[in-house]
């Protein structure tokens, strides 16, 4: 089988798994990124969503050969590009989260949503979190961090 070779949070690899496996068995078992995680396997919760070519994209359902040539960030890249270091440093501020699980997954469409547009409406801001299930019920502070955000890099 031929690795399959892409860009992660900047840096090439080349990964000789199954092709068929998710991006993020990959990235959590052979890469050792765990920031991305697991919830529900169905793209209904969008704990595991990373970036792939400026898209925000579930992970969980992602197969590895879809991959060939892409640009992807993982929450782990995040700190590395100021619109990520923007929202790291406006949810430690806000305090936006409760429990954490489905924090990576809401940074990852947030920074998308920032990269493309570093002043959303709130319309906008509000379709780009949609696919994101959070039960802790943290969803003023985590749309006051981002608009925090949106505010520093203006």
């Amino acid at each position: 089988m031929s690795p399959v070779r892409f860009r992660l949070n900047g840096e090439p690899v080349a990964v000789g798994a199954d092709g068929g496996r998710p991006l993020l068995a990959v990235l959590r078992h052979d890469l050792g990124l765990k920031a991305a995680r697991f919830g529900c396997g169905t793209e209904s919760c969008g704990a595991c969503m990373v970036v792939v070519d400026g898209r925000p994209r579930f992970a969980c359902t992602l197969p590895l050969d879809a991959l060939g040539g892409a640009e992807v960030t993982s929450p782990e890249g995040l700190a590395a590009h100021p619109a990520g270091r923007a929202l790291l440093d406006a949810f430690r501020e806000e305090g936006a989260g409760q429990c954490g699980y489905c924090l990576s997954g809401i940074l990852m469409s947030a920074f998308a949503l920032l990269c493309a547009d570093p002043a959303p409406s709130r319309a906008a801001l509000l379709a780009a979190l949609d696919p994101h299930l959070c039960r802790c019920g943290a969803h003023p502070g985590i749309l006051r961090a981002v608009e925090r955000a949106a505010g520093a890099l203006a």
